[in-house]
């Protein structure tokens, strides 16, 4: 008797869902089987990701190629969240039909017996390093993030293929191509799926325990005290809304970029962000003073590592840029990190604690108050009086750009928030170091 495979059961959801041990919700099953163009705006631990592999895989399995090289383009708003949608389908594809692919795939490349070839390569500002390949299915994850000259530039080039494109994504703001894919004339089979209705639908499912149903909704209900209504309804409903604003707009972001590298030889200032509870990379940000402009020098991010490792690494990077200062985030996970760094001969003199939540604090034990709108207004009246320079950057450019801000009505607060915050995090603290003085964020918004 033949063995059972994807080809030949009676039953493909099952087979799947054994293989890939996931068992999916009826809408991501269903979602999956759409056809065409397809645009899906899913609230934050929705599943959104596993959504999109599932169709990704199930496309790999039924397109069959009119000539060998037609590819399936994995892309995003951020390099890595495009790579981790191609790793989840290559491990879809692995689990469910390893058969299909030809030899051992690579970080960014996977061959397919049918001749499809899968390809995770970032879009970039215009998208144009995308436009030599022939693509029968494009897949844009976090497509909100995109600049609309991607668009531009690759929409083209699905009319020779005959090809689609699917475009998935929490929602930022309420303009953009991704949000005109939702209007009524666009072409796009669209889905909207709220967090909560999500989580309710399982409720009734044999989909989650009882101690992971009851553990989701209290989690919702402590995200709708932490956030604002506005900031809950774009983060967990999807909603594309007007009150929520970029709050380094692209504009700004182009006037700081310098085309050519400046060497400088001024002073270097680190700023630092620690992954915090549920986070996933440290940023540390090296900018370069002299004068009265301030150049973005180097930055990079880590995965969430030990806190000594952490520790290391700050060490090293003044072994080799010697910091007139050091700002750290020290809430949190951050606490014991700052502790260690006061204490360390070389560093103690240079660290300060920037808990962008509450207080700056030194190492003389003095605080005063210092808020996130404080650090964030410098940066940006630096930016617009061309006081600070970066690098071209596609990650740079989608951490700034990703910064949004809301002021509520009544109290006149402030809420800044992004979901590609990490490099902005560590490059607010930096550029709090190298110009201190608080400054009034409702001055200039």
């Amino acid at each position: 008797m033949k063995a059972e495979n994807f080809r030949n059961t009676e039953n493909e959801r099952s087979f799947v869902q054994k293989h890939i041990n996931i068992i999916y919700d009826d809408w991501q099953w269903e979602h999956a089987q759409v056809e065409g163009d397809t645009a899906s705006r899913i609230g934050r631990q929705g599943g959104k990701s596993e959504d999109e592999a599932l169709k990704l895989g199930l496309f790999c399995m039924r397109y069959k190629p009119p000539k060998p090289g037609l590819h399936l383009l994995i892309t995003g708003g951020v390099e890595r969240q495009a790579y981790e949608l191609y790793m989840k389908l290559r491990r879809w594809m692995e689990a469910v039909a390893p058969q299909e692919i030809i030899g051992r795939p690579s970080m960014r490349k996977m061959v397919l017996k049918s001749g499809l070839v899968v390809l995770s390569l970032p879009c970039g500002r215009d998208g144009s390093g995308l436009r030599n390949y022939a693509i029968a299915k494009l897949a844009v994850d976090e497509a909100h993030y995109v600049p609309d000259e991607v668009f531009v530039a690759l929409r083209p080039m699905l009319i020779t293929t005959m090809g689609s494109m699917d475009l998935t994504s929490t929602t930022k703001g309420a303009k953009g191509f991704f949000r005109e894919a939702f209007e009524k004339d666009s072409g796009f089979t669209t889905l909207h799926k709220k967090t909560l209705d999500i989580y309710n639908e399982r409720k009734i499912s044999d989909t989650w325990t009882e101690a992971q149903k009851i553990f989701s909704l209290e989690f919702l209900e402590k995200e709708k005290k932490r956030m604002t209504k506005a900031q809950f309804r774009q983060e967990y409903e999807a909603e594309f809304l007007d009150s929520l604003m970029e709050f380094f707009p692209t504009k700004l972001i182009d006037s700081c970029i310098l085309k050519e590298s400046n060497i400088v030889n001024g002073r270097n200032f680190l700023g630092v962000d620690f992954a915090g509870y549920g986070g996933d990379e440290n940023a540390f940000v090296t900018l370069e003073n002299k004068g009265k402009i301030s150049y973005l020098k180097e930055y990079f991010t880590t995965e969430r590592v030990a806190a000594w490792e952490t520790v290391k690494e700050i060490k090293q990077l003044n072994e080799k840029h010697n910091y007139k200062k050091i700002g750290v985030d020290d809430g949190g996970l951050g606490t014991p990190i700052l502790d260690y760094l006061l204490t360390n001969n070389k560093l103690k003199r240079k660290t300060l604690g920037l808990n962008n939540a509450s207080r700056e604090v030194t190492v003389d034990g003095k605080s005063k108050k210092l808020l996130k709108e404080d650090m964030y207004g410098n940066l940006k009246i630096m930016m617009e009086q061309g006081l600070i320079k970066f690098p071209e950057s596609e990650s740079l450019r989608a951490s700034l750009s990703s910064i949004q801000f809301e002021i509520d009505e009544n109290t006149k607060n402030v809420k800044i928030f992004g979901k590609y915050s990490h490099i902005t995090e560590g490059l607010v603290r930096a550029a709090w170091l190298v110009k201190s003085k608080g400054l009034n964020i409702l001055a200039f918004c």
